[in-house]
């Protein structure tokens, strides 16, 4: 059978929860698309996240790889475009490591872009009344981390499996930890990650609508 494997990300920086991790849970064994959806719990910890990844990967050989990390402070669900060649920790990973300014892959391109179709995932999920954009950074730390190691896995091992990053915002639950940060319901943090699902199966190629960043 297809499978598609889903990650998400252990709890960092001192909270209880991640709900990356919870929705990814919460689709484990269900048939989307005619696909069985695998999931992962990865660990918020550099270099080794990427290494359970890859394993996860060559273990499962999925249709495609989408994976889910917290972007706290956020509103809507973020498709990723782009992922950078670079690690810059502002604080330390759960190992206690704190890399600066070194590469994720040595050597390695300076970004890749997501092969999922993002445009056409954010345009089902507004269709859908989710809030959700395409977003231009992952970030310096984990997510970014494990975004740029899947895509450069994926291309330099060739195959058609498809991959890329979907950052969420914090849960209602983890947000009465954080007063005053935009948070979203847990069930349609894990509808909208169906819908995203869907769209991967069963769009080949991206729909085109600007849908850019000014700054």
């Amino acid at each position: 059978m297809n499978k598609v494997l889903i990650t998400g990300i252990e709890p960092f920086d001192g909270d209880a929860v991640n709900p990356s991790w919870q929705v990814a849970q919460a689709l484990a064994g269900e048939q989307i698309g005619g696909a069985e959806i695998v999931v992962l719990e990865l660990p918020c910890v550099l270099g080794v996240a990427n290494q359970q990844l890859i394993a996860a990967i060559e273990a499962v050989r999925p249709r495609a790889v989408i994976c889910l990390g917290l972007a706290g402070g956020r509103a809507e669900i973020s498709l990723e475009r782009v992922a950078i060649n670079l690690i810059d920790a502002r604080i330390p990973d759960n190992a206690g490591k704190q890399p600066i300014d070194v590469p994720v892959v040595a050597g390695g391109p300076v970004g890749y872009f997501s092969t999922l179709p993002v445009k056409a995932a954010v345009q089902e999920l507004r269709r859908r009344g989710i809030p959700a954009a395409v977003s231009y950074t992952a970030g310096t730390y984990n997510c970014n981390h494990l975004f740029y190691g899947l895509r450069h896995y994926l291309e330099t091992h060739p195959s058609a499996i498809r991959g890329g990053f979907v950052h969420i915002p914090y849960s209602h639950e983890l947000a009465a930890a954080h007063p005053g940060k935009p948070s979203m319901a847990l069930a349609t943090m894990i509808d909208a990650v169906r819908a995203i699902v869907q769209v991967t199966l069963t769009i080949e190629e991206d729909v085109r609508f600007g849908d850019g960043a000014v700054h």
